[in-house]
């Protein structure tokens, strides 16, 4: 869907090499699942932000207090729930609009 809307996207399938790809490809912002297995997002996104000062988003299906009480501990920019995907589109536009 995003790379419809013409954002350059690149994924990664583990939380491991995570910040090597951040560091490579430079975004402007990063969406990163918070139940992901062996190091959940909530606990790369602290990580990612130190070495790549993109923002980060926590992205799950989680309820949204969970969602609220991750982002203010991880330092995160915010969260998107899966399958929201006008929240998708309406907060990485805010983020990309303020960064330029």
């Amino acid at each position: 869907m995003l790379e419809s809307e013409g954002y350059e996207v690149r994924t990664h399938d583990s939380p491991f090499g995570a910040t090597k790809l951040l560091n490579e490809f430079r975004p402007d912002a990063a969406l990163v699942d918070v139940n992901m297995p062996g190091l959940s997002g909530d606990r790369l996104a602290p990580l990612l932000i130190k070495e790549t000062r993109a923002p980060v988003f926590l992205h799950s299906s989680n309820d949204e207090d969970a969602l609220r009480q991750a982002v203010s501990h991880a330092g995160a920019a915010g969260y998107i729930c899966k399958g929201d995907s006008s929240m998708l589109r309406s907060r990485l536009a805010s983020v990309l609009t303020h960064r330029s």
